[in-house]
């Protein structure tokens, strides 16, 4: 494991117990971001950096019985929440990393990532290869349930250019990544970009 992983696995592990009574508010948000990402009865679909999984119950009512979801994450301890949520029930969870994923390609429909982006540690090569496992015309929504000015006064610090999530730095992080941007919406209340896998 590399420093970058552990950074990331150092910042959650300890936060994971409380992570969702520190926002509690944010909940509902995950299942509009979901109905938006389009996903049919029986699709495949990853929630990409799942933590505590708010999202999964969401992604299998979408995907309904037929459908497969996966919950991966690179944190134990988010890992255990999820379970301790109950929300193994509606997804296989895996502890792993998003630039490293243990599936074939094109095999999935789609792939949900909360929160994601802003911690990759290389977005191109790790947003590629979630290109990689998406078949051509498959979705990718990266969510926030708050937006990027809202999100950076949450953590006392101001907003800078060098965002990875500001538009005119993700649009062509993605398209370099075999990603073609359908919407972004970044307001207070939510942070949503969905993208289509090229060809």
């Amino acid at each position: 494991m590399d420093d970058d992983h552990r950074q990331v696995q150092e910042f959650f592990t300890p936060r994971a117990a409380d992570w969702e009574r520190r926002f509690p508010d944010d909940g509902p948000a995950y299942g509009e971001a979901v109905a938006d990402l389009g996903l049919r009865p029986g699709d495949a679909v990853l929630d990409a950096g799942c933590g505590t999984g708010r999202a999964l119950p969401a992604l299998r009512a979408a995907v309904g019985p037929s459908g497969a979801v996966l919950g991966l994450d690179l944190t134990s301890a988010m890992l255990r929440e999820a379970v301790r949520a109950g929300r193994d029930g509606s997804a296989a969870l895996l502890l792993g990393d998003v630039g490293r994923l243990p599936l074939r390609d094109g095999s999935l429909d789609a792939v949900f990532g909360a929160g994601l982006v802003s911690h990759l540690a290389r977005p191109a090569e790790d947003l590629r290869e979630l290109a990689r496992a998406v078949r051509p015309g498959g979705r990718l929504a990266l969510f926030h349930p708050v937006g990027r000015a809202a999100l950076a006064a949450r953590h006392g610090r101001p907003l800078t250019p060098d965002d990875v999530r500001a538009e005119p730095n993700l649009r062509p992080l993605l398209a370099a990544s075999g990603w073609r941007t359908l919407r972004y919406v970044d307001v207070d209340a939510r942070f949503l970009v969905l993208a289509e896998r090229t060809d």
